[in-house]
């Protein structure tokens, strides 16, 4: 499993350009099932991504294809997490991550 985190660099007025392609990026991750949650950081901006149990260079090939970090728009940051504890609320995302 995969936290990621999209910075936003000083390209970041270009975004609104390139909303409507990191959204269908979004969309194709969850269809794939890559995906498992997505939202903006706040207050700083920016991007998190949970990723389910996958081979690390795939997802390094999916995070490239994001339109926002081949516009330099947004830098990424991937750090793999071994759950150990979860809340009961949260118990199928430990055994997705087996």
């Amino acid at each position: 499993m995969f936290i990621v985190t999209l910075t936003l660099t000083e390209k970041k007025t270009e975004a609104a350009a390139f909303m409507a392609a990191h959204n269908d990026w979004l969309a194709e991750g969850f269809a794939a099932g890559a995906f498992l949650l997505a939202g903006s950081l706040r207050p700083q901006g920016g991007g998190a991504i949970l990723v389910g149990p996958q081979d690390r260079a795939a997802l390094e090939a999916r995070i490239a294809a994001d339109p926002f970090v081949q516009e330099g728009i947004a830098l990424p940051h991937i750090q793999e997490v071994a759950p150990a504890r979860t809340d009961p609320r949260l118990s199928a995302l430990q055994a997705a991550a087996l």
